[in-house]
C-alpha cells in the first residue's frame, strides 16, 4: 500500500524512507544530550545509531507493516533534519501512534509542528485510522505545545511507565480522533 506523494511532503519538508547511509545524519542529532534528555535512549554511540537504522530497515520489510519511520528532509537544502513515525498499534480498532525527533538547529521554527501534522494526515487520510495518540515527558513543554497545536488533547499521565537514565519517568498521553482532525 503505497502512500501517495502529496502526503509525503509539506510546504518545507519531504518525507522519505530511511536508507542505510542515513545513519551519519541521524547520528548528528541522536548523539546530542539536548535531543535525548527526555528519551529513554541516548545519547547514542555510533553503533547504537547504526543498530537503530538497521532495525527501522528491517521493520520496513515486515508484512503486514505496522511501523512507518520517515526521514524528514528540508526542501531547501535536501538535508536530513529529523524523523517522524507512525505506528499502527491496532488495525482492527484503527488506532495509531505518532512520534518525532529533530536536530536542534530546526527547533523553534515550526518544523516539528508541520511534520507532526502531516503524519496525522497520513494516518487519517491514507490508513483511515480512527484515533491517533502520542506520548511525551510532561516536562517537555516544547513537545506538549506541538501536540496541542496539531489538535491533540491531553488525556492524562501514565505514571512511571518508562525507565530512563535518571530513573522512572511519567508520560503525558495526547490523542486526536478522525472526527476532530481537519484534513
Amino acid at each position: 500500500m503505497m502512500i501517495p506523494d502529496h502526503l509525503l511532503q509539506t510546504e518545507r519538508l519531504v518525507f522519505r524512507e530511511l536508507v542505510e547511509s542515513d545513519w551519519r545524519m541521524v547520528h548528528d542529532y541522536v548523539s546530542l544530550e539536548v535531543v535525548c534528555r527526555y528519551q529513554p535512549w541516548g545519547p547514542n554511540t555510533v553503533e547504537e545509531t547504526k543498530t537503530y537504522v538497521s532495525e527501522v530497515l528491517a521493520d520496513n520489510k515486515k508484512n503486514p507493516r505496522t511501523r512507518f519511520m520517515f526521514a524528514v528532509v528540508g526542501k531547501d537544502d535536501d538535508r536530513l533534519i529529523g524523523a517522524v513515525e507512525l505506528k499502527i498499534c491496532d488495525s482492527y480498532h484503527k488506532c495509531g501512534e505518532i512520534g518525532y525527533i529533530f536536530h536542534p538547529d530546526y527547533w523553534g521554527i515550526g518544523i516539528a509542528t508541520e511534520a507532526a501534522e502531516q503524519v496525522l494526515n497520513i494516518g487519517f487520510e491514507h490508513f483511515h485510522l480512527h484515533r491517533i495518540q502520542a506520548t511525551c515527558d510532561p516536562n517537555n513543554i516544547a513537545s506538549s505545545k506541538v501536540l496541542e497545536k496539531i489538535g491533540m488533547r491531553k488525556e492524562g499521565i501514565l505514571r512511571e511507565n518508562l525507565l530512563i537514565k535518571s530513573g522512572w519517568r511519567d508520560s503525558a498521553v495526547y490523542s486526536v480522533l478522525e472526527t476532530e482532525h481537519k484534513l
